[in-house]
């Protein structure tokens, strides 16, 4: 994900940053508000907050456990959905594996979302995220890997793929980050040449941006870096357009998530 702590804000509306934002349309009964009516006329326009979360918790399955803590479900339709996105990928990524590639074959993934699944972190904070809540939360506590991607990742990894993560969490989230994709079973290096974090301090000499990039040009810029280092990403994954838009990918795969919306 990637997450939210590039240099633009983290859009949200409470839950309802949903996957209509990101399609650029709303179909939320009659009425309903289009890319001309950005700015809704009239209530029948505008999504009911409640009832958007609540579909957003039928959609993950969402299942409580005895301490109140919120997790989804591997039965739910979110799940599904993941595990259709990820046989494909493993399709692509068997019958690319034994093509000629213009360097060493590599995959790209995102984070929040991709990888690790922020679902009962979202709920912990209501959907509204804070960087002191994100922060708090990673220092204490693990995700749960997104449902099958551990094992795409770990097999891609087996079939000769170097593993990349490009996110835009901070860089002084990196030993929470690398402990948690440790601790959920990501068997693949995690050193600092295959997870790139944002660092605003000190941006990296290859991002002309500097330390004012946007989501693509984060990401881009930095897939753009490891091709540099004789590398062919094959497979470029992440849950927001913005993970996937500018280059430097052969294929791209979209993982769902209408919690919220990254530009």
């Amino acid at each position: 994900m990637r997450h939210p702590l590039l240099s633009r804000r983290r859009v949200r509306f409470g839950a309802a940053a949903v996957t209509a934002v990101v399609a650029g349309t709303a179909a939320f009964g009659v009425g309903q508000a289009t890319a001309e009516h950005s700015v809704p006329r009239t209530d029948k326009e505008v999504p009911n907050l409640t009832q958007v979360q609540d579909k957003i918790k039928a959609y993950y399955g969402d299942t409580v456990t005895a301490d109140g803590q919120h997790y989804a479900s591997p039965r739910s339709n979110y799940a599904k959905q993941v595990r259709g996105i990820t046989d494909s990928a493993r399709d692509y990524l068997a019958k690319a594996a034994g093509k000629k590639h213009h360097g060493k074959p590599a995959i790209v993934l995102d984070m929040d979302d991709t990888t690790l699944l922020t679902y009962n972190y979202e709920l912990q904070v209501g959907f509204h995220h804070t960087e002191a809540a994100q922060d708090k939360y990673l220092a204490s506590t693990d995700m749960a890997p997104v449902f099958g991607m551990d094992r795409l990742v770990n097999w891609a990894r087996g079939k000769g793929y170097e593993v990349f993560f490009v996110t835009g969490r901070k860089e002084a989230q990196r030993a929470w980050s690398v402990r948690n994709l440790k601790n959920v079973g990501y068997k693949v290096p995690l050193d600092r040449t295959h997870v790139y974090l944002k660092d605003k301090k000190n941006p990296p000499a290859y991002l002309p941006c500097g330390a004012n990039c946007t989501t693509v040009q984060f990401k881009s810029g930095t897939r753009k870096h490891i091709e540099a280092q004789g590398y062919d990403i094959v497979a470029n994954f992440g849950d927001q357009y913005s993970d996937l838009n500018g280059g430097y990918g052969d294929k791209t795969f979209k993982l769902p998530n209408p919690m919220y919306f990254l530009p």
